[in-house]
């Protein structure tokens, strides 16, 4: 090969495929999502509509609408966002209000904002809205963010008011989410490591009385303290959730042939899915997904390392953050590591709002990779 070809094979680049990886992964992770749903929802759908098959074709609804937000959102040009950014708070303000104030309440909180037979959750909507407008806001003050003053405002008093609306609903879990999905994002723009520690303790200082502060919140932290001794009581979910994981033991007993989602183990198709997969597919099912979490995890890094922008790299780095913040607290919870905050596993657990959201921010991330610096192409000596 002359010198002359040589150097035109350097000066080419070669097509980058993360943002079809990112694809192919969230596309694997919804039809074990789908499989599990038909499984774990179909005793209580068969027990509260008559049919086994009522709560998986609703779920199969949102996937579609899901993965048509996710291909819209990857042919999206995601820079187009930054004009939308400064509305988006504004708009999740006063969604979060209506549902504080019309909103359905189903056990004891209000989450739901209802339109005729469709639901919706803004505090869902929240967390990618938080995201692109930090994105927006702290990519233009890069560089001066070791001022608290320009962390504070507008970013984190927008976060902070975010928050507290979703806290009144109340819903802990979604707040401790859009909390620290919005620290890194600050963190990640440059912000001062030891300014993002020290709201980071002020946060939880504050956390505290207000998680002792309901009963259902105590009871699941003494629970979690405790060991999960009371399982007849205050542990009895999580308890449940390990007899589930560990009868499955290598292999699992078989798609379909859950015990536990027989009314043993509660939220068995929402919070608790994970339970069901490891009964059903054992630990290889187990091992599956979170191979597959943490390749999307990879994934998502990568297209922020290569994004053309900092708005782009903020996006895909706090998209990415949030998606695996969740995993680790729903999968944390399920074995009992964490406290049970009651949040969905992504593109797993039933649930239409945080399935579309879910899928539409991992598009964002699409996009960002599709337009990326592209790496050049490797030659043969």
């Amino acid at each position: 090969m002359s010198t002359e070809e040589k150097t035109v094979r350097l000066t080419r680049t070669r097509r980058d495929r993360t943002d079809v990886s990112i694809i192919l992964t969230a596309g694997a992770l919804l039809i074990i999502g789908l499989v599990m749903s038909l499984s774990a929802s179909s005793i209580q759908s068969a027990e509260s509509t008559g049919s086994a098959f009522t709560l998986f074709l609703r779920q199969f609804a949102w996937v579609v609408l899901g993965c048509a937000a996710l291909i819209l959102g990857w042919r999206f040009d995601y820079r187009r966002l930054r004009v939308f950014s400064y509305a988006l708070m504004p708009i999740i303000w006063i969604m979060l209000i209506m549902t504080l104030v019309m909103g359905r309440r189903i056990g004891g909180a209000v989450r739901w904002l209802e339109f005729g037979s469709f639901q919706i959750q803004a505090s869902e909507i929240a967390k990618v809205a938080v995201i692109v407008f930090g994105a927006d806001v702290l990519s233009r003050k890069m560089g001066k963010l070791n001022d608290w003053r320009h962390l504070l405002v507008p970013y984190l008093g927008s976060v902070g008011v975010t928050c507290l609306l979703v806290l009144l609903q109340p819903d802990f879990g979604t707040t401790v989410i859009i909390g620290v999905a919005a620290l890194s994002v600050a963190y990640l723009a440059g912000a001062d490591l030891r300014l993002v520690g020290g709201v980071t303790i002020g946060a939880v200082l504050l956390s505290i009385p207000i998680m002792l502060g309901a009963g259902y919140r105590r009871s699941r932290l003494l629970a979690f303290l405790s060991g999960g001794e009371d399982c007849l009581n205050t542990a009895y979910q999580t308890c449940q959730g390990l007899v589930a994981l560990g009868s499955g033991k290598i292999f699992g007993l078989g798609l379909g042939s859950s015990r536990q989602k027989y009314q043993y183990l509660p939220n068995a198709h929402t919070d608790f899915i994970f339970a069901i997969l490891g009964e059903e597919t054992g630990l290889v099912g187990t091992l599956t997904v979170l191979v597959l979490f943490a390749l999307l995890l990879v994934l998502g890094i990568t297209a922020a390392r290569r994004a053309r922008d900092p708005f782009g790299f903020l996006v895909a780095s706090g998209v990415t953050a949030w998606i695996s913040i969740q995993v680790l607290i729903n999968i944390g919870a399920v074995v009992g590591l964490l406290p049970i905050t009651g949040v969905p596993l992504p593109l797993i657990s039933f649930g239409g709002t945080s399935l579309l959201v879910s899928l539409a921010g991992l598009g964002l991330v699409a996009s960002v990779a599709r337009r990326g610096v592209r790496l050049p192409r490797r030659t043969e000596s």
